[in-house]
């Protein structure tokens, strides 16, 4: 941390209620510290690494059959799974479908997910070293020079982009809808990132930068409010923040969208964790 005294500094004091709750939201119960692992469901009923029963989809849905001395219970009602049951998602859907182990067999949470219209299952496990061993992540000192003003200049309509993820066996779409205009210290020239729609008019901005693979992780994000009626916005880049696969190799993060990569060094926000 800087040694400015964030008690004179309501800037620097703002980042660290940010910081803080970042770090808080982290270690939720069974949140991405805690995956384990990643695994497409067959078309056949099959053992998978780390969760009792056998696990199977027709394509249309998932399904899974198990007796009750296993142990699994439903996430939604704590009902045992004593025979077959089943679950019907959307693309890009999960479900926190059941559990098991530990003294109240809640240890491990079993995710249910589509992507890339297939289904798979994580595992999320509550005494995961990565999990239990977190305290915090690494980031940068705060660089008030990186709080930037930036023009948003929207689109006539969203622009879906094809991109990749961090599983390549899994593709993604970005739902550009716009890009955000703006200068950094020092650099002579124009950047311009797309930007996705959050809530609320909210903006994120998935970015490359010249620290990535060195300081930070391979790509990161850095999210604004709504834009002022002038089409202004604060892009503070000591918000960026790590995607869950910075984290976990298990993740189906989005990667950048191949123009958002900006030549010159963001030594702000987070750093590259380490964790695995």
């Amino acid at each position: 941390m800087p040694g400015t005294d964030s008690a004179k500094d309501p800037q620097l004091a703002r980042w660290q209620r940010f910081r803080n709750s970042r770090n808080a939201a982290l270690v939720s119960e069974h949140g991405w510290l805690t995956l384990t692992s990643f695994q497409w469901l067959e078309d056949r009923p099959s053992a998978v690494e780390l969760a009792p029963g056998l696990w199977s989809t027709d394509g249309r849905a998932a399904r899974l059959t198990a007796a009750a001395p296993e142990g699994l219970t439903l996430v939604e009602t704590g009902e045992p799974v004593d025979g077959t049951v089943s679950a019907e998602l959307a693309d890009e859907e999960s479900l926190m479908w059941v559990q098991y182990g530990g003294d109240d067999g809640r240890q491990v949470v079993v995710e249910l997910a589509m992507r890339a219209g297939k289904y798979a299952m994580r595992t999320r496990d509550s005494q995961s070293p990565v999990f239990t061993g977190f305290d915090g992540v690494p980031t940068f000192d705060f660089r008030p020079d990186l709080v930037i003003e930036a023009r948003f200049v929207p689109y006539p309509e969203p622009v879906d982009v094809p991109i990749g993820t961090a599983n390549p066996l899994v593709d993604g779409i970005h739902r550009s809808v716009g890009e955000l205009v703006f200068r950094l210290p020092g650099s002579e020239h124009e950047f311009r990132l797309q930007a996705e729609e959050e809530k609320l008019g909210a903006l994120t901005v998935t970015f490359h930068d010249e620290t990535n693979g060195e300081s930070t992780d391979e790509w990161r994000k850095v999210s604004t409010a709504k834009p002022r009626p002038d089409g202004t916005v604060i892009l503070d880049f000591n918000r960026a923040i790590n995607y869950p696969s910075a984290f976990t190799p298990y993740g189906t993060c989005p990667m950048p969208v191949k123009n958002n990569s900006l030549d010159y060094r963001i030594e702000a926000g987070e750093k590259e964790p380490g964790l695995f």
